[in-house]
Order: C-alpha cells, then sequence, then structure tokens
C-alpha cells in the first residue's frame, strides 16, 4: 500500500489513504472485491443485490470483515425503479450496520427513506447519479454526506444528457457543497490529479477494476477488457431511457439492432438485457453473451493483476502528474519594496 500523499474531503470522511472509491459492480463486488479495495488504502463498495438471500449476506459481511483486517468497508445499495426489486434492501442495510459498515453508496433512484435509516444507524452515505442537475437536488434534498457523479464514459448507466467529465466534473464541483467524487472514464493517475485539479475531492473506478485478481470473473471475460480499447463499448438502451454502456458484442449488437428497427415491446429484449445473463456470461467466460458493464477507461486496463497494484500504479501516476504540474509553475519575485 502507497503512504498517503493528498488528504482530501473523502479521505477524511470516510477514513481512508487514498482519494479512490471502487464502486459496487454488479454480481462482482464481494468480499473479496471490497477487502482488496480496504487493504490497498481505497473503499470498496460490496453490491446487496448480488446477495439477496439474508443468510448468504450476512456471511459475505463477515467474511469481508475478517478480510479487511480492520479497514473501513462499504456497501452499495442500488434502488430500482421497481419498487419490488428494492423490499430487500432496508434488512440488507440493517444486517450491513450490524456488522459494523458505516460507509454506504446508494445509487439510481433517490434513495431517502433509506438514507434516513443509514444515518440513524451512524453511517455515512455517498449517492451517485449521472447529471450535474441530479447533483445538486441530492445535495440539497437527501441528508447525504458526498454525491459521486459519473461522466457519459462511464461503463453501466450514464444517463441520458451525455456530458463527459471534462465539463461535468468542474460543474459538479462549482455547484456542489458537500463533497463531489467523479467517475466514468477514470482509470489513470493522471485523471485523478485532473480531478482533483477540477474541484472534486476523489474518483471512483468500476471498469478499471474489472481485470482485478479478486474479482471472481472467468479470465476470458476479463482478456476481452484487457483487449478493449476506449473504442470497444456501445451504449444501448437509450430507445428505453435506460441508456446502457457496454461491451460490444454480439448481445449489444442484437439489442441495437432491435432499437434500429423501432422495437417497443419490452419483453422482445427481455432475453437479452436480464441481469442472470451477465452472471452466466461472468461464469462460463463468454464474452459475447448479455450486457456487461464496460466503460472507456477499460484503454487503460492493460493487464490482468492484483487490485492492490491498481491501485498502486494509479496513486504513483497521480503523484508524477502532480509534480509536473508543480513543475510547470513560473515563480514570481516579489516586488521590490
Amino acid at each position: 500500500m502507497r503512504p498517503q500523499s493528498v488528504r482530501t474531503r473523502i479521505t477524511e470522511l470516510f477514513g481512508i489513504r487514498h482519494p479512490i472509491l471502487c464502486g459496487g459492480l454488479m454480481w462482482l463486488a464481494d468480499a473479496n472485491y471490497a477487502a482488496a479495495a480496504a487493504n490497498a488504502g481505497c473503499l470498496g463498495f460490496m453490491t446487496a443485490k448480488t446477495f439477496p438471500d439474508p443468510g448468504r449476506w450476512k456471511e459475505e459481511l463477515e467474511k469481508a470483515k475478517a478480510l479487511a483486517g480492520g479497514n473501513p468497508l462499504g456497501v452499495n445499495l442500488y434502488i430500482s425503479q421497481r419498487p419490488e426489486e428494492n423490499a430487500m434492501l432496508t434488512g440488507h442495510a440493517d444486517l450491513a450496520l450490524q456488522a459494523g459498515v458505516h460507509s454506504f453508496e446508494t445509487a439510481a433512484m433517490p434513495p431517502a427513506d433509506l438514507v434516513r435509516q443509514l444515518k440513524e444507524g451512524g453511517a455515512k452515505v455517498i449517492h451517485k447519479v449521472a447529471s450535474v442537475r441530479h447533483a445538486v437536488s441530492a445535495a440539497t434534498k437527501l441528508d447525504i454526506d458526498a454525491v459521486s457523479v459519473v461522466g457519459m464514459e462511464c461503463g453501466g448507466h450514464p444517463g441520458l444528457n451525455m456530458v463527459g467529465n471534462m465539463v461535468q466534473g468542474v460543474l459538479a464541483a462549482l455547484r456542489v457543497d458537500i463533497p463531489v467524487v467523479i467517475g466514468g472514464g477514470i482509470g489513470h493517475g493522471r485523471q485523478l490529479a485532473g480531478a482533483l485539479a477540477f474541484g472534486a475531492e476523489g474518483v471512483v473506478l468500476g471498469t478499471r477494476l474489472l481485470v482485478a485478481d479478486e474479482v471472481w470473473s472467468h479470465d476470458a471475460v476479463k482478456e476481452r477488457v484487457v483487449q478493449a480499447d476506449e473504442t470497444s463499448s456501445r451504449l444501448v438502451l437509450a430507445s428505453m431511457r435506460n441508456t446502457y454502456r457496454v461491451i460490444d458484442n454480439e448481445t449489444a449488437r442484437a439489442v441495437a439492432e432491435l432499437e434500429a428497427a423501432g422495437v417497443k415491446d419490452y419483453e422482445t429484449y427481455r432475453e437479452h438485457v436480464r441481469g442472470t445473463l451477465q452472471k452466466e456470461a461472468y461464469e462460463d467466460g463468454d464474452p459475447e453473451k448479455g450486457l456487461l458493464s464496460m466503460g472507456q477507461s477499460a484503454v487503460f486496463a492493460d493487464r490482468i493483476e492484483p487490485l492492490g497494484d491498481i491501485i498502486d500504479r494509479m496513486v504513483d501516476e497521480m503523484d508524477e502528474a502532480m509534480g509536473r504540474l508543480q513543475g510547470l509553475r513560473v515563480a514570481h519575485e516579489a516586488a521590490a519594496e
């Protein structure tokens, strides 16, 4: 683990060494992932919905706690537009609090009741959004401690506005008073230095970590990410107002063809977009199967390696970039009296 080289409101808020959050990856963000992030000086979020059974979830929390060696752990709580899919979250949040987790990432729909529950339990909450407008709304209407804003470069759901981080990252830091974290396309330490220069307090990683040893998916899927460049993803489901950036594979192209044909019946899409198809792809190593989240930062994921090595490299790159900027500054001699 690299020594701490910067201190921000995010490192202070979550009690971590580096201003790097390792976001919740559906099906993949388990105890091994969260503990690896913790031991690298970051905060990793386990995805509660990956473990719908309460008993199994409790076991995973205890495993993460044992592996993390006292370092902070996080939990991701994704709030769906379909209320029936959110029924489990209250119980899972309670189990996480009981296990000593005090850092939570909420995402998607406004989580007012869930945030109230978490805050009453003494937790810190960061809410993830896909636009500055939603960041401002969340910061003013929800009792949250920080907000993460993801740009159009991100894997998964970048929203509908398609604004990149060069604009959105700066605007968010200007318009939101609580700590802001930037996500989407982040995979290099120079970007981390840039995010801090924008006024953000840190970054959140997703795609960059798909190639980590501690992520359990099949190596064939990881190799697909390693071979990817900044053009290897595809946007689908914008016609359903649910834009999704994924690996440009057979499934994504099939969905794109349905959209191009003007198909509106969701049932026609169901077999292509069901989440369990993603899990099957991760299990059997078929990167052509399912809508597999992948953002443009795949271009930086050039090898399969331990998560800690990825973080160490990013911190080194950040330090180098900040040193370069300092070296570019022009010294101004004090004016003569």
